[in-house]
C-alpha cells in the first residue's frame, strides 16, 4: 500500500480559512474607518430656500436640488436648536408671512464624527458663507402655510442610487474581494482537489477492480478515509480471488470422479450407456467452460485505449466472412480505455446470440451522457419481461429442451455481464417494439 502524507487537519485547514477571512474584513474596515473621508452632507443657504419659494430655484452641479411641493400638514418632526428660531424669523420676514406659519421639520442626530463639522465649516467659507449667515442640513423640509390652509414645503430631491462616498465604498470592497479572490482560490483548491481525487478513485475501483491502490496527499482525515478504502480495496481483491479460486478448484476436481464414471458406464447396455455418455458429455462440457470462465476472471487483460467503432465493425465483417448476417451501423468514434481481448468476447457473443437466435445482428455505437453506448438489435421473437434479467445467469438456459449443440452451456451472457461490469458498466436485453431484440451495452468514458 502506498504511504500516506497527509498535511494536517481539514479542521486546521478550515479554520485558517475563516480566520485569514475574518483578519482580512476587519483590516479591509479598520483601512476604510481610517482612509476614506467622512461622508459630509449637503446643507443650503436660507436663500437658497426663499428663492425656490419665489419660484426660481437655484440649480447645484454637486448638491442634490431643491424642490417645492405642496401638502395638506405640516412637515414633521420639527427640528429643535439653538439657531432654529432665527432662521424661522428670517424666513418669515423675508417672505413676509407670520413666524408661527414657517414650521422647520427633520430628523438631526450627532454628528458621529468631529470631521464631519469641520468639513461642513470649511465647505461654508469656500462657498462664501459669512459666519452671522444661517444655513440649513440636509436633509431637511421646510414648511410655510399658504393662505389656503396647505403648506408650501421645501426639500431636497430625492437622489437615487449611491451617493459619492458610497461609491468610494464599494470600489474599496470590490477591490479587496478582486484581491482577496486568488487566496481564496488557492485555498478552496487545496480543500477540495483530496476529496476530488477520492472520488475519482472511488470511481475507478468500479470499472478496474485491480486499480492501483489510493496515493492522496491531503488533510488528515481524508488519509484516515484514503487507507480505509484502500484496505476496503485489498480485502475486496482477496474475497473476489479465493471466491473464483475455489470454484476453480471444485470444476477441476469434479473431472476425476467423471473419468471414474465413463470407465464404469462401459459394462451398461448400449442404449443405457448412450444416455450417460450423453450426460456426462455435458457434464465435462459445462467444467471445461467454468474453468475457462476463471481463467479469464483470475487474468484480466491490460487495459488500453480502444475505438469501438472499429472493433464492432471488424468482428461483423468476421462473421460476414462465414455467412452470417452482421452489419455495423456507420456512427461516431468512441475511444475507452479496456480490455481489448475482453471487449472483443463481450461484442461477440452479443453479435453470435442475435444471428443464432434473430437471424441477424445490426449494431451502432455512440455517447450518450458520459458513456459509451454500443446497441445489437435482432428481429428474432424476444424473450418474455421476466426472463430479461435471469438469462444473465450461470448456466440458465431459457429452454432446457436445448442441447448444448443449439443451445449452449449457459455461460455466454454471464460471461458478457461479467466483463460489462468489470469495465464499470452493465448491459441489459430489451425488447423492441414491432419483434426482435436488442441488447444494449453501457461502457463509462
Amino acid at each position: 500500500m502506498t504511504p500516506l502524507r497527509p498535511k494536517g487537519s481539514l479542521f486546521v485547514q478550515l479554520l485558517t480559512l475563516t480566520s485569514l477571512t475574518l483578519v482580512a474584513a476587519w483590516v479591509m474596515s479598520s483601512a476604510l474607518l481610517i482612509l476614506l473621508p467622512p461622508p459630509a452632507p449637503d446643507f443650503y443657504r436660507i436663500s437658497e430656500i426663499e428663492q425656490t419659494y419665489r419660484g426660481a430655484p437655484p440649480t447645484f452641479t454637486e448638491r442634490r436640488q431643491l424642490v417645492l411641493s405642496h401638502q395638506d400638514e405640516p412637515p414633521r418632526p420639527p427640528l429643535e436648536g439653538r439657531t432654529i428660531p432665527d432662521i424661522r424669523a428670517q424666513i418669515a420676514a423675508d417672505l413676509g408671512v407670520p413666524v408661527d406659519h414657517v414650521v422647520l421639520a427633520g430628523e438631526r442626530g450627532p454628528l458621529s464624527d468631529r470631521r464631519v463639522g469641520r468639513i461642513i465649516r470649511d465647505r461654508a467659507v469656500q462657498a462664501g458663507i459669512r459666519q452671522d449667515e444661517h444655513f440649513l442640513i440636509n436633509p431637511f423640509q421646510v414648511g410655510v402655510r399658504q393662505s389656503d390652509g396647505r403648506w408650501a414645503v421645501v426639500r431636497s430631491e430625492p437622489r437615487f442610487g449611491l451617493d459619492d462616498w458610497q461609491q468610494r465604498v464599494a470600489l474599496w470592497f470590490a477591490l479587496s474581494a478582486l484581491l482577496m479572490t486568488p487566496v481564496t482560490w488557492i485555498f478552496a483548491r487545496r480543500l477540495s482537489k483530496p476529496i476530488q481525487v477520492f472520488a475519482q478513485a472511488a470511481e475507478r475501483l468500479g470499472r478496474d477492480p485491480k486499480a492501483p491502490p489510493l496515493a492522496l496527499k491531503g488533510p488528515a482525515e481524508i488519509g484516515v478515509a484514503a487507507r480505509a478504502f484502500n484496505e476496503m480495496q485489498e480485502r475486496l481483491q482477496r474475497y473476489v480471488e479465493d471466491r473464483t479460486a475455489m470454484v476453480g478448484a471444485i470444476a477441476h476436481d469434479l473431472r476425476t470422479p467423471l473419468t471414474r464414471l465413463r470407465f464404469r458406464i462401459e459394462s451398461l447396455p448400449d442404449d443405457q450407456r448412450a444416455k450417460y455418455a450423453a450426460d456426462l458429455d455435458q457434464m465435462e462440457a459445462m467444467i471445461a467452460a467454468t474453468l475457462a470462465f476463471v481463467r479469464d476472471a483470475t487474468r484480466p487483460g491490460e487495459r488500453t485505449p480502444l475505438e469501438l467503432s472499429s472493433l464492432i465493425e471488424s468482428l461483423c465483417d468476421e462473421m460476414a466472412e462465414t455467412g452470417a448476417r452482421a452489419e455495423a451501423e456507420a456512427g461516431e468514434k468512441v475511444v475507452l480505455e479496456g480490455d481489448p481481448m475482453a471487449l472483443r468476447r463481450l461484442f461477440a457473443n452479443l453479435l453470435e446470440n442475435a444471428v443464432k437466435f434473430g437471424g441477424q445482428a445490426r449494431a451502432r455505437v455512440f455517447r450518450d451522457a458520459g458513456h459509451a453506448v454500443v446497441e445489437i438489435d435482432d428481429d428474432g421473437p424476444g424473450i418474455p419481461a421476466a426472463d430479461t434479467e435471469r438469462v444473465f445467469e450461470p448456466f440458465y438456459r431459457r429452454e432446457p429442451s436445448r442441447n448444448r449443440q443449439t443451445g449452449g452451456i449457459g455461460l455466454g451472457l454471464a460471461v458478457v455481464r461479467s466483463i460489462a461490469r468489470g469495465h464499470g458498466g452493465d448491459v441489459s436485453l430489451i425488447n423492441r417494439q414491432g419483434g426482435g431484440l436488442r441488447a444494449r451495452v453501457l461502457l463509462p468514458l
